[in-house]
């Protein structure tokens, strides 16, 4: 059966193909015969229980530097839509958060992948605190006493937003750098919002494991090894993907996790693993689809519909 899918995206012409896994996701839909229709979130309004956005009607090619063709722009009830894919690109915030409420509206005669109230209950670096024996030593704060007893007691540490993506923000703070206060006032000035602090883990150094979970179900993994330059391990500043393995430990977290994200519906998942140790639950946009395939993983984006499928 052909699906109307609405896909909530940073504009398509702003992606990078080779790595993106909306665009896989629409690929497989596309090859599924399923229509897509493409939107950015400024654009959903909400009328007397109506959720209407305007957007344009998209095909995809896998053609880099013309990937793309849209239609003319028109105006489309979401709730006439069988499937709208929640894919935009964090920063977590209140436009975010609203966009998670209006979406609720369309439920449950649309499915929206992840589903919206959860994804807002579940923000990355909070979500991941309701395991903390899986996790390493981690303090959320925006008391400088804290922060600097947790330094005291573990020397090496991390540094980042709470709300951060991407690897923006992240700072390795070694027990000689003098530059913690300095810091902390930075962030106290650019963001509201507490800060998370964990303990370094020196493993990183080895690779940075995301593992895709598809229905609260393992599908694949990649490792992502830092630059010699820096403390981060996202690809896009400079992280390397290479193929891997999971650990017995790695598999026990799996899990242990896996029931609580069927139990939210959050249907795409992708987790981050140091050192046998879970840092990251990412639920906004998770990555990795196309690094997890180049590698001969699984086809997880073929994954992720059959499981959309058999929901419907």
């Amino acid at each position: 059966m052909a699906l109307d899918v609405a896909v909530q995206m940073d504009h398509v012409s702003s992606i990078s193909i080779k790595g993106d896994s909306t665009f896989a996701m629409c690929l497989e839909a596309q090859r599924r015969g399923h229509s897509l229709f493409h939107y950015t979130p400024e654009r959903l309004s909400l009328r007397d229980g109506r959720v209407t956005v305007r957007g344009e009607v998209m095909e995809l090619r896998e053609e880099e530097g013309s990937h793309f063709t849209l239609g003319p722009s028109e105006k489309r009830d979401l709730g006439d839509s069988d499937v709208v894919l929640l894919r935009q690109d964090p920063p977590f915030d209140m436009a975010y958060i609203t966009a998670t409420h209006i979406l609720e509206r369309v439920q449950p005669k649309t499915l929206v992948v992840n589903d919206p109230a959860q994804v807002r209950n579940a923000p990355e670096k909070i979500f991941v605190t309701e395991f903390p024996d899986l996790m390493p030593e981690t303090l959320i704060t925006k008391d400088m006493a804290e922060v600097m007893e947790f330094r005291a007691e573990f020397g090496d540490i991390i540094m980042k937003p709470l709300y951060g993506n991407g690897g923006a923000g992240v700072f390795h703070i070694t027990p000689q750098d003098r530059n913690l206060t300095s810091f902390f006032e930075t962030f106290g000035l650019l963001y509201r919002e507490p800060f998370i602090v964990q303990r370094y883990l020196k493993e990183v150094r080895q690779g940075d494991k995301r593992i895709i979970l598809v229905d609260g179900e393992v599908a694949g993994a990649i490792n992502r090894v830092p630059a010699e330059t820096d403390a981060r391990s996202n690809m896009h500043v400079g992280g390397v993907a290479t193929a891997t393995e999971l650990t017995a430990r790695e598999r026990e977290i799996c899990a242990r996790i896996g029931p609580a994200l069927k139990e939210r519906n959050l249907l795409f998942v992708g987790i981050d693993v140091i050192g046998g140790l879970l840092t990251e639950i990412n639920v906004t946009s998770p990555t990795g689809i196309r690094e997890v395939s180049r590698f001969g993983g699984n086809d997880i984006a073929a994954m992720i519909w059959d499981a959309i499928e058999a929901r419907l």
